[in-house]
Order: structure tokens, then C-alpha cells, then sequence
């Protein structure tokens, strides 16, 4: 994640605590009635009843290679517009439409003659996994009624693809609400809604099947973006990868024993989701929603697989990852590349040091970047998909769940020491964000000195003044903001985290709260690994580890203790101090007896984080009403198509519109591009295909106008020749209140 603006973030705290205090005071909190609207609950094209299985217990299976597998799609697309992106904490950059919608993934195993053995993973198009996300989650599956008793905190892990062009406003803690303006229930219940919706589509497809695991190496779609921190860890360690970030996707095949039919993929791979760039304004997946979108079509046209099948593209050890395979370079007319020490430029500052993807210099918002950077996660899972040296999953099914306060953690180092974590602060590097997004005024990374600028010691002051115990908790880094100790109106940031870790036979998957860095993710999978080698499975088998993240809780980064001294963006925000990731590896390894065969008893739950869905504040203003201007209706065409297209171009047409915040067309879409086969129009294309762009612009605010302009990019399906037409869904709000649907559409054209 990403923290630009933070000078504007940081001066809205304070503002928004004095005003909303003063405002609960009088008023109470803001209440909303309709979090949002949905058209229906099928699901176009992927409807998963043919392979539902009758039995949810297959009975007793001899074979330790047979699991129930399930899979499931959802959308989860929220409001598009007028809603702070979550990734860059950049609160200019407010959503304006869409480019692809955002999806809930979910997988299901489990064992076939224990229903209790399962478990659901679960990957969303979203920054992070997180809190609030995850409780209304578990509550939603609850609400379905005891055929889904089986799925619980235990066994359900919520990651998400860290992309940073998706909207915000539905975390728990304050502290990344204050760009997004606090919290927004229409853009929250978009995701849980359809996050329930993933699990029950893939609970009802369970039927017996194999897993499978491969994997490939993916030499162009990622480098470290912190390397002068990387190089802080000992040489010897170093020395025995051959990259300085992880370049394998690791990958499970779902394959269906009734007619050997694949129902999906699940892989883990580490690269950052900022390939969109933090200038720019419409909806995506990012570089994960790409590939999986590009896998899945591409799967689909071939007919070989079963109906319904899905791709997941988790993310993995992302922190130090970055998709700007190129490099980092300043923008400031040298076009030298940025100092590695600390990413500044000639002039000493930051602002000026851009990383750059694959097609850096196209004026489009990082799009063919973040295309291309998907395209080769998808050719890359492609490539394992279509080999034949599968390892067989085998073994029983395990997973355990609990809380751990990682306040004042005590962990046993290597050295046999006892050491102790601290309350959650960010250092100054943190505002200086990364080479993704750079931050703001004098903050660099690298920086473990205090800021030249009084006003940041005034602002960390009036958060939560850092004690001594926790100044010298936290060394070498310097409490920029002490959210850990931050609780007006409510917490900041998560003391409490989630420790997690899933087995399927000998396949084993680490749950992280956090962005862990490179080496941090080996260190970690290896201590598991290791565990689970000597103490955990056969000592014929070798243990599979992936390390899946961030999820559950957004615990921001987790660097290693070398790396953390060296105080770039990454050891600044990792939460806990220098012994954080030594603490996430002990919680792991000791709760990690209870994923053995014959570990009995429940595990401790912990002590439970807070709750703050229902007391966060929101200054996000909703829709009044919608105005279609004198003499017009809704969907009336303003920028008409030309008449004829050759292949390649892009087709571009305007209608009257409405704020698409008043239905959000879940399971639907807001456009269409049809074409005209034997006299009838048939969808081609619709809002989750990359090529197609629906954009939303406000006229005039006082009379509730606005402009949606439909384009559709031919370069990419290179459509036949023949007649078209572009369709506009919407959805307006009258001054009573009362909303209601209308379509445009666009003349004929044709495409030569």
C-alpha cells in the first residue's frame, strides 16, 4: 500500500475528528438506510447447478488423493464513482467510472467422509483482506442457515489481490478511512454481499475431485522495489536465491473425478497491484484482475473444462514487489534513475521518482502496463496448467484460526533472547511512500532522523503522543504516528492480528495479515516448512508452502528485522517493531501442531479485535437526485458513433446519464456492445471486459446532470466485420427519493 497525500490525510484527520466529534455530539452518527441496490442473484454465464453435488458428505473415501472441491465467482464491484480509490491513499483520486469489474473467488476442499475437515479460500479483487470485510462475511454465511454452519472463522480466510485502483471506504480501522472520508455501507456491502455469494456458489458445486500442484517461473512480471533494503539481510542468506524477489507461481489445479473435467486454479505469485497508476480514476482488478480475467476467457473458449470455472490469482510475499519492471526514474527532465538508498531524486526529494512499467510513457493511467503484467501471470499459470508433472495433493484437510495481540508480543529470537513487539506506529518513511506512489514534502525513505518540518511533530503529537516505552520499543524507527496507541473516535490501526495457516494433505498455505517482504515470506515458509517436515506429515513427504496475503486484517507490512533498520517505506510500516515478523513465525509455529492428523482440542481463540463497523464515522455525501436538463431524457445519445469503424479503433459514444452510485448493477452490467447477427442484436462485450470503458462525469451539481461515455477499444478482440450498436444501463433518483432504471442506445455502425 501505498501512502501519497499523507499531509492532506493526515490534516483531514484531525479536521474530521473535531468536526464529527462536534457533529455525534448533537446529531448522532450519519445513518443510511439502503446500502445499495441489487438486480438479481443469477449469475450470467457461470451458474454452477450442473455440477452440484447431492451429497455434502461424499461418504467414506479410501483414496487420501479424493477431496470435495468446490468453486465459486461472484461480483463485488462497488461504487464506482465519487468514492476515494483504496491503495494510494491519494484523496484526489476519486473514482469515475470503470474499466473491469472487481470479483469475489472462492475455494472450496474437503474431506469427503469428514464434514468438519474443510476449509474456503477466498480471493477478492480488493486491497486487502480486513475486518469488518471478513466478520460480515462469517455473518452472511451464518444467515444462510445451518447447511453453511461448517464454514467459520476458523476455516475461511479472506485475502485480497492488493489491488490499489478499487474503491474504499469499508475498512475497520481509522487510519486508512481518512482519505476515503470514513466509511461508506454501499461500498462495504458490495463485497461481503458477493464475497457470501462466491462461497455459497462454490459450496453448491462441490463433487468429488483431485488437486494438484505445479509450478513455473515468471521471469518479467515483477523486481524489488526496495532493493537497497533487501541488500541489508546477511549475504549468505542472500546467496541462496537466485532473484532478489520470489519469481515462481506456485499453483493448485481443481480437477473433477466424474469426468476429469478442470473446475479451477488457485495460485500465488508476488507482485504489487499498482500497476494502475495513483493519477488515475476508473475501476479495475488491477494487474491480478487482468490475468485472471484473461485465464478464465481464454479457458472458457476452449471447451475443455466445466461449466463455471474459475481462476484465482492470490497474491503472496508482495511487499517489496513491484509490477514497474523498468525501474525507477525521475521525472524531473534528467530521466536518471532514482538514488537506491532512499528513491529521491537530483533535488533531494521523492516526488519526482516514478517506477515504470512495461509501456511507461503512454499517457493512459498505467492500463497497457497493467495488461501486459496480467497477460504474463496468465500465460504463466497457462504454462503450468498445461503440463503434465502435476504433484498429487494428499492427506487430510486442517486448519486453525486464532487472535494474537501483538501489542506486546514476547517471541524467543534465534539467538535464544526474549524479545517483545510494541503498539502499532508508522515511521516517517511511511509518508514517503514508495516508488509506486511516491509521498509528500520532506519525507524520504531511508529517513530514521525526525522530519525538518515542525508540522509533523505537531500532527503525530495531537494523534497520540509515543512514550518513552514506546520510542525505544520501536528503534531505530521514529514514531511518525502512533496508531497502535490512537483510539479517538476509535482505533487507528489493529494491535489484534489474525495468525492462520491451512493444510490440504501436504500442501500448506500461511495465512498473512500483512504485506511480507521477499525475504520476509522465505523466512517464513521455510521456519513452516521445516516445522512441518519434522513434526507434521510423514517423513516420506515434502511439505508444499505458499504464503497467501494481506488477509483477514490489513497489519500493513512485515519486514525482516534487517531490513526494518534500514527504515525504507516498508520497515516504517511495518506495525509492530523489529521483531514483527519473528512474531507472526512463533504465533505460526505454535498454534501449527493443531493442523497435525492427530491433534485434538480446540484452539484458543484469542482475544477478539474491534468491531468498528457500526461507530465509523462517514463524511461521504450520498446521491440527492439525478436531472436529465431541459428538453432530454436518461439515455438520450449525445456523441452519436460514427458510421463506419475499421478493427483496432475505438468506438466512442455519450448519453444523458445518471450517478450509477444509485444501482449498482451487481450481476450485471452497466453497458453492452451488441452486434447484429441474422436481425437480432446479441452481446458481445459488456462492464467486466478490459476493452470496454464506462465513464461518469457530473455537468452540473445544482441540476443533478451528468455525461456517461461508452468506449469500446476494437485492438484488443479484433471483432468481425458487421453492424454494432453500444447500449447504456442506468438507474436514476428522483428529488423524492425514488430511483428508477432506463437504457440508451446508440445508432448502428458498422465495423470493416
Amino acid at each position: 500500500m501505498a501512502r501519497s497525500h499523507i499531509a492532506v490525510a493526515l490534516g483531514a484527520a484531525l479536521v474530521a475528528i473535531l468536526v464529527v466529534g462536534q457533529l455525534a455530539v448533537n446529531l448522532g452518527f450519519p445513518n443510511s438506510e439502503s446500502w445499495h441496490l441489487r438486480l438479481d442473484q443469477s449469475y450470467d454465464g457461470t451458474q454452477q447447478d450442473l455440477f452440484v453435488s447431492t451429497k455434502q458428505n461424499g461418504g467414506l473415501v479410501e483414496d487420501r488423493s479424493q477431496y470435495l472441491i468446490g468453486v465459486g465467482k461472484a461480483d463485488i464491484t462497488g461504487p464506482v464513482v465519487e468514492l476515494n480509490l483504496m491503495g494510494y491513499a491519494n484523496s484526489s483520486q476519486v473514482g469515475t467510472g470503470l474499466r473491469q469489474r472487481l470479483y469475489a473467488r472462492a475455494f472450496i476442499i474437503g474431506s469427503p467422509d469428514s464434514p468438519s475437515e474443510r476449509i474456503a479460500y477466498m480471493v477478492l479483487d480488493t486491497q486487502s483482506g480486513d475486518t469488518a470485510i471478513r466478520n460480515g462475511i462469517l455473518e452472511g454465511l451464518r444467515a444462510l442457515g445451518p447447511e453453511y454452519s461448517i464454514y467459520t472463522k476458523d476455516n475461511v480466510a479472506v485475502t485480497g489481490t492488493h489491488s490499489h485502483s478499487g474503491p474504499g471506504a469499508w475498512l475497520n480501522y481509522l487510519l486508512p478511512q481518512i482519505t476515503s472520508l470514513g466509511f461508506d455501507k454501499q461500498s462495504y456491502q458490495a463485497i461481503v454481499d458477493g464475497a457470501v455469494l462466491s462461497i455459497q456458489r462454490a459450496h453448491q458445486s462441490l463433487a468429488l475431485g483431485t488437486v494438484g500442484a505445479g509450478s513455473a517461473k515468471i521471469a518479467d512480471a515483477n523486481i524489488n522495489r526496495s532493493l537497497f533494503a533487501y541488500l541489508a539481510n546477511p549475504a549468505a542468506e542472500r546467496a541462496r536465491y537466485t532473484d532478489d524477489v520470489d519469481k515462481t507461481m506456485t499453483l493448485l489445479k481443481f480437477t473433477r473425478s466424474s469426468d476429469g473435467k478442470a473446475m479451477g486454479i488457485l495460485n500465488w505469485f508476488a507482485v504489487h497491484g499498482t500497476s494502475m497508476l495513483g493519477n488515475q480514476t476508473l475501476i479495475t482488478g488491477d494487474n491480478k484482475g487482468v490475468a485472471a480475467y484473461l485465464f478464465e476467457e481464454a479457458i472458457a473458449a476452449e471447451g475443455n473444462v466445466a461449466e463455471g470455472f474459475v481462476a484465482g490469482f492470490s497474491q503472496a510475499n508482495v511487499g517489496d514487489t513491484s509490477p514497474n519492471v523498468l525501474g525507477a526514474y525521475c521525472e524531473d527532465g534528467t530521466n536518471q534513475q532514482c538514488r537506491r538508498n532512499d528513491s529521491t531524486c537530483a533535488n533531494g526529494k521523492s516526488q519526482d521518482c516514478h517506477g515504470r512499467g512495461p509501456y511507461f510513457g503512454l499517457n493512459d493511467g498505467g492500463a497497457k502496463s497493467c495488461y501486459e503484467i496480467g497477460k504474463r501471470q496468465a500465460d504463466g499459470a497457462r504454462s503450468i496448467f498445461n503440463t503434465a508433472s502435476f504433484t498429487s495433493i494428499s492427506g487430510s484437510v486442517r486448519s486453525f484460526h486464532t487472535f494474537v495481540d501483538f501489542s506486546n508480543y514476547t517471541v524467543r529470537l534465534s539467538n535464544g533472547s526474549l524479545a517483545t513487539t510494541c503498539p502499532a506506529a508508522m515511521g516517517n518513511s511511511f509518508a514517503a511512500g514508495t516508488t509506486d506512489g511516491p509521498g509528500a514534502f520532506d519525507f524520504v525513505q531511508n529517513d530514521p532522523g525526525a522530519p525538518s518540518n515542525p508540522f509533523w511533530n505537531v500532527v503525530g503529537s495531537a494523534i497520540a503522543p509515543p512514550s518513552k516505552a514506546q520510542k525505544a520499543c520501536q528503534y531505530p524507527k521514529p514514531v511518525l504516528l502512533n496508531v497502535g496507541e490512537a483510539n479517538t473516535p476509535y482505533p487507528w490501526s489493529p494491535n489484534i492480528v489474525d495468525i492462520q495457516t491451512l493444510r490440504i494433505g501436504q500442501f500448506i498455505i500461511i495465512v498473512s495479515p500483512g504485506e511480507a517482504t521477499t525475504m520476509s515470506g522465505r523466512r517464513w515458509r521455510e521456519a513452516v516448512h521445516n516445522a512441518a517436515k519434522s513434526s507434521l506429515l510423514p517423513s516420506t513427504v515434502d511439505p508444499i508452502v505458499v504464503l497467501g496475503g494481506p488477509a483477514n486484517t490489513y497489519a500493513h507490512y512485515i519486514a525482516t528485522a534487517e531490513e526494518y533498520a534500514i527504515q525504507r517505506y516498508e520497515g516504517a510500516s511495518t506495525l509492530y517493531g523489529q521483531h514483527t515478523l519473528a512474531a507472526f513465525i512463533n504465533a505460526t509455529l505454535t498454534h501449527l501442531p493443531y493442523l497435525s492428523d492427530e491433534k485434538k482440542g480446540v484452539v484458543p481463540p484469542g482475544p477478539s479485535p474491534p468491531d468498528n463497523r457500526k461507530r465509523s464515522i462517514s463524511l461521504i455525501t450520498g446521491v440527492v437526485y439525478d436531472g436529465a436538463g431541459f428538453g432530454k431524457s436518461f439515455g438520450n445519445v449525445k456523441t452519436a458513433p460514427k458510421s463506419t469503424y475499421h478493427a483496432g479503433e475505438t468506438v466512442r459514444v455519450a448519453f444523458v446519464g445518471a450517478n450509477p452510485r444509485n444501482n449498482l448493477r451487481l450481476e450485471g452490467t452497466f453497458t453492452s456492445i451488441e452486434r447484429n447477427v441474422d436481425g437480432a442484436w446479441t452481446q458481445i462485450k459488456n462492464d467486466k471486459d478490459w476493452e470496454v470503458v464506462y465513464e461518469w462525469k457530473r455537468v452540473n451539481g445544482l441540476a443533478g446532470t451528468s455525461d456517461v461515455t461508452v468506449s469500446w477499444d476494437t485492438s484488443f478482440s479484433r471483432p468481425e466485420a458487421g453492424r454494432y450498436r453500444i447500449r447504456y444501463f442506468g438507474d436514476s433518483k428522483s428529488v423524492g427519493g425514488k430511483i428508477s432504471a432506463f437504457e440508451g442506445s446508440s445508432g448502428e455502425f458498422r465495423i470493416v
